[in-house]
């Protein structure tokens, strides 16, 4: 990538940047590229296979089942609250 092209670009992106850095961003840019070019190479040359084909991914799920019964901890809770009202636990109010 040349400085012209790397000016343009920084017109596009709407970033003033002075003649130096665009030509040092143009030796950066030809670096980042290279090396890109180098990934698509070395994934071209080797059979990959498919994401899937090498890990067994699974969903793991369990039973849908209570893990205890309704109300069980209700009374510890409502015990241990500052205030309630009912079986509820009464907080100050925080929106309008």
């Amino acid at each position: 990538m040349d400085r012209e092209k790397v000016i343009a670009l920084s017109k596009l992106a709407r970033v003033d940047i002075s003649q130096e850095e665009a030509e040092n961003l143009a030796g950066e840019f030809e670096a980042i590229l290279g090396y890109v070019g180098e990934v698509k190479q070395a994934y071209k040359g080797e059979d990959m296979g498919t994401p899937q084909s090498d890990m067994a991914l699974k969903n793991i799920l369990r039973e849908d089942a209570e893990p205890h019964e309704s109300g069980l901890y209700t009374k510890n809770l409502l015990a241990q609250a500052p205030e309630t009202e009912g079986e509820y636990i009464k907080v100050k109010k925080i929106l309008g």
